[in-house]
């Protein structure tokens, strides 16, 4: 069966859904955060995805738990909690109220001989920040197909990061998904460091402690309902908003005091083509970020994945042959 490529996901037909969705994520998110070890720009914290949903790879031992993880599957609609010897719980998704799949979450663990106490068991930048997850029995949402087609859509989209990935032989982050914001991103960065002010919290000084151009996809929030593609550059450069985007459906928003590149996604649908769109769309943010930023954009160019100007020439693509 050939899946559709960008399905229709919008925000309004499954906001009960990801909200709760959201907050089982964060609730996982927050063990992987204490149970890995720590990367530059925080890149052990995401998720990555798998062929059936999302994971937190393995962690564990650096805080003296056992190697696990904690893997989300969207297409049986469970999580599954994993040992590196071989053992597994798995408790569903469906009927879940946030409580109740906070206190399956821990006692998993537990089961599993893994000590875990989250830091700050609380929402992370939601409108319930201040309620614990334990004593959230409002949101208890959870519609299989919905949260199938947006792990779909994750896959997709991190099949074009991907794709765009290649281009660029500097300093990049994995393609990534957020747990806190709901994202999925690529970022590509320069060698030159950030001065940033004294009263900047240490998470977003790590965030942006290098010169950065950002890609990536978001499902839609209050501030912005609905789904879209998106780039920015931290720091921003003067007359950033003048450079032109492609196709022609994207445009620049004023967003926090700067600029965000905006694709929206349903207008990617309407394309001929949605993925080279896509493509186009993230080159065309890079240009323009990395022009006004002054990078060295030819040194830096990695056509096909490939570094070796005779390479690009005499090797055939390893699908051709």
């Amino acid at each position: 069966m050939t899946m559709e490529l960008f399905p229709p996901i919008p925000l309004a037909e499954w906001r009960d859904t990801k909200d709760t969705l959201h907050r089982f994520a964060q609730i996982v998110g927050k063990v992987r955060l204490a149970a890995s070890t720590r990367r530059n720009h925080w890149w052990n914290v995401p998720f990555h995805l798998t062929g059936r949903g999302i994971t937190t790879r393995p962690m564990g031992q650096v805080d003296g738990n056992p190697i696990f993880t904690m893997d989300f599957d969207f297409v049986a609609h469970q999580l599954v909690v994993s040992t590196l010897d071989g053992r597994a719980i798995s408790l569903p998704l469906i009927g879940q109220s946030v409580a109740s799949f906070h206190d399956a979450a821990m006692d998993s663990l537990a089961a599993l001989g893994i000590h875990m106490k989250l830091d700050v068991p609380r929402p992370f930048d939601l409108p319930d920040s201040g309620r614990p997850f334990a004593e959230d029995a409002e949101h208890a949402t959870y519609d299989p197909s919905q949260a199938n087609r947006y792990w779909r859509v994750l896959g997709q989209v991190a099949s074009v990061l991907e794709e765009f990935a290649a281009g660029y032989s500097g300093k990049v982050s994995p393609v990534h998904h957020f747990w806190h914001t709901f994202d999925i991103a690529h970022t590509r960065f320069s060698d030159r460091h950030i001065e940033q002010p004294q009263q900047i919290d240490p998470v977003t000084r790590e965030a942006y402690s290098r010169e950065v151009i950002s890609f990536g996809f978001w499902f839609g929030d209050d501030t912005f309902p609905e789904p879209a593609f998106y780039s920015y550059t931290a720091p921003e450069p003067a007359h950033l908003a003048e450079e032109p985007l492609r196709p022609l459906a994207a445009h620049w928003i004023p967003r926090n005091n700067s600029h965000l590149a905006v694709l929206r996604y349903d207008e990617v649908r309407a394309e001929a083509d949605p993925r080279a769109a896509v493509l186009a769309f993230y080159e065309s943010a890079y240009q323009a970020g990395a022009r006004r930023a002054g990078w060295q954009i030819g040194p830096l160019a990695c056509p096909g994945g490939v570094t070796d100007p005779q390479l690009r020439i005499h090797t055939p693509h390893p699908t051709s042959g």
